[in-house]
């Protein structure tokens, strides 16, 4: 059976290694374009061409791709709203750019060789890029005040320094819980597909040697049957973690623009 892994393996594309280059401020990088950053561009381009598509010729009765895009776009925006409130429509174009894009390589996954977000760089990129945006906001917003993030009124005097102490981690570790629940679920999904899709070929070719081979049909069948239903469970895991990012990612802005109303 075929490695698992190998398939997150980032491989450079044939013609496009061009090696060593030395680069200004940075030095000495492997420059080449990569598997990885194919499957990034065609989700980009997924991402425009879709909503340049139906946005070009929008009609009062919307077609059936004119009614996805405005479906995922009253989605995000009633999720902005509804936990940042009045301000959710401010930030709402972050959102929304962070829910398509990640919504479009986990779909992309399923049809490529390879998925970008089953990479922790391209994951932990997204969870530092949304914590950063948070951290600048709060303090914009805030000032010293988004200190008060730590310091929790509501609890007794007393546990102050112990709860806000674990608040802090807690804060901290945000990046890192986003980074890994969109990575590990990406990954842990298609080696699945993998192992059983190779139990398929592997138990196949068995029962096709024939004689005592043919013992190995049953298995052939339940795991072809794993497969189908894991390939749907994993079009439905693609779009609800790009959907979980898109709420936590809310709810993390919420906590500093609305940090007055929560203390």
């Amino acid at each position: 059976m075929a490695d698992p892994l190998h398939q997150f393996q980032v491989t450079p594309l044939p013609g496009l290694d061009f090696g060593e280059v030395t680069l200004p401020l940075v030095g000495t990088v492997h420059l080449a374009f990569t598997n990885s950053h194919l499957a990034m561009t065609l989700a980009f381009l997924l991402v425009v061409g879709f909503f340049q598509l139906v946005t070009s010729g929008a009609k009062v009765v919307p077609g059936r791709g004119q009614a996805v895009g405005e479906t995922l776009f009253g989605m995000i925006d009633g999720i902005s709203e509804s936990i940042i409130g009045h301000d959710g429509r401010k930030y709402f174009p972050f959102v929304f750019t962070v829910f398509t894009f990640i919504l479009a390589m986990n779909m992309l996954g399923m049809f490529l060789s390879f998925t970008a977000t089953s990479q922790l760089a391209v994951t932990a990129t997204f969870g530092v890029i949304t914590f950063l945006l948070v951290v600048i906001i709060g303090i914009k917003k805030n000032g010293l005040k988004f200190l008060g993030l730590f310091w929790p009124t509501g609890a007794p005097l007393v546990m102050r320094p112990i709860v806000g102490l674990i608040e802090f981690f807690s804060f901290l570790l945000r990046p890192l819980t986003l980074t890994l629940r969109l990575f590990g679920n990406m990954m842990g999904g298609h080696v699945a597909l993998k192992v059983f899709a190779g139990f398929v070929v592997s138990l196949g070719a068995m029962a096709a040697a024939g004689g005592w081979g043919y013992l190995g049909l049953p298995g052939a069948a339940l795991s072809l049957s794993l497969v189908t239903a894991l390939t749907a469970l994993e079009f439905l895991v693609a779009f609800l973690q790009a959907f979980v990012f898109a709420v936590l990612t809310c709810v993390y802005l919420n906590d500093v623009v609305n940090l007055s109303d929560h203390h």
